[in-house]
């Protein structure tokens, strides 16, 4: 895992967001980042409707599936259908602290049961080929991080996971919502570089707080990979710099209207089979922050795109207002 580059960089699992067709749409901004699905309980694998949950089209590769849950043999099930799938990597979900997640007795809580996590990753490791990594918090509650990220890094490390993505800040599991365990409780990058020091031999990634390609570059010093979530989607046009930044390359688009452009097939593709523009476009929303015209390329979209039989004219149309003289409408 450490000589897979795509570890260098991660769009993170975001629940609502992260889906096939943002997946797509963020990989006409970047050839090499690791893009990762939401999160979809091993249970739902097993027994849903698999292509609504894990299906994925093939432009997205490299691409991760992160699972949910706290049975071995569960997990490991599903992680043999999402291998089978195609799936670069199968991640397990250790850090998610939403009372419905907690419910099912996995997320963030399995920081409290480093042995039980490493027994699903031992099942997994034992049911697929491609790499099983383990994204976790620093702790839960009253947790010292010093000691509860050691016990979880060394017990699924000794059942052979492939690499650590760590978001650096505990959690809380009563008395903060999701979206405030995102925000209130402190960053601690430092904790992560202590981790990987004593680790050197395992791939460590930081996920927490980034808000830039630069914050992120500067965070990776002496690790293996950084991972961006809400910058990345609020604001995806930052991801043209990412392949330059993290692996040398030129993007895959020069600028996010020739990205756009690139898109349309795509778009076409799924509107033929009778999607809605909305499905896509409202992952598009944050492109073209700042610039004159943005608001009212949001707007176009935000009310033209969701209309019944919306299709492409829409979204040409979007990207004409930005193109449009300047008014006093900038985001």
């Amino acid at each position: 895992m450490s000589k897979n580059q795509s570890f260098r960089f991660a769009v993170a699992p975001m629940m609502d967001w992260t889906d096939r067709h943002c997946r797509a749409f963020h990989r006409s901004l970047t050839a090499r980042a690791l893009l990762y699905t939401e999160m979809v309980t091993a249970q739902a694998v097993i027994f849903g409707d698999r292509d609504r949950l894990i299906g994925f089209d093939a432009v997205e590769h490299p691409v991760a599936v992160q699972l949910g849950g706290s049975e071995p043999a569960s997990l490991a099930q599903a992680a043999r259908i999402c291998a089978e799938r195609g799936y670069d990597e199968i991640n397990l979900n250790v850090g998610c602290p939403s009372d419905r997640v907690q419910g099912g007795s996995f997320g963030a809580c399995l920081m409290r049961e480093p042995a039980r996590v490493a027994d699903c990753v031992a099942a997994m490791k034992a049911a697929v080929a491609v790499p099983v990594t383990v994204k976790c918090r620093l702790g839960v509650d009253d947790q010292d991080p010093e000691i509860a990220l050691d016990a979880l890094a060394d017990a699924v490390v000794a059942a052979g996971a492939d690499g650590l993505v760590v978001h650096a800040r505990k959690a809380w599991l009563q008395g903060l919502s999701p979206k405030e365990n995102r925000e209130i409780p402190p960053l601690d990058y430092d904790r992560v570089h202590r981790l990987k020091a004593r680790l050197p031999h395992v791939p460590v990634s930081l996920n927490g707080g980034l808000a830039s390609v630069a914050d992120a570059r500067a965070a990776m010093a002496g690790l293996d990979g950084v991972m961006l979530g809400r910058a990345a989607y609020q604001n995806p046009e930052l991801l043209l710099e990412v392949d330059p930044v993290f692996f040398g390359c030129a993007p895959p688009h020069a600028d996010a209207f020739a990205a756009v452009a690139a898109f349309e097939p795509y778009i076409a593709a799924h509107l033929a089979r009778g999607g809605r523009l909305h499905d896509i476009t409202r992952h598009m929303l944050g492109l073209f922050g700042g610039r004159p015209g943005a608001r009212r390329f949001r707007r176009r979209l935000a009310t033209e795109g969701v209309a019944p039989g919306a299709g492409l004219d829409v979204l040409r149309a979007a990207l004409a207002d930005l193109r449009a003289p300047a008014r006093r409408d900038a985001a």
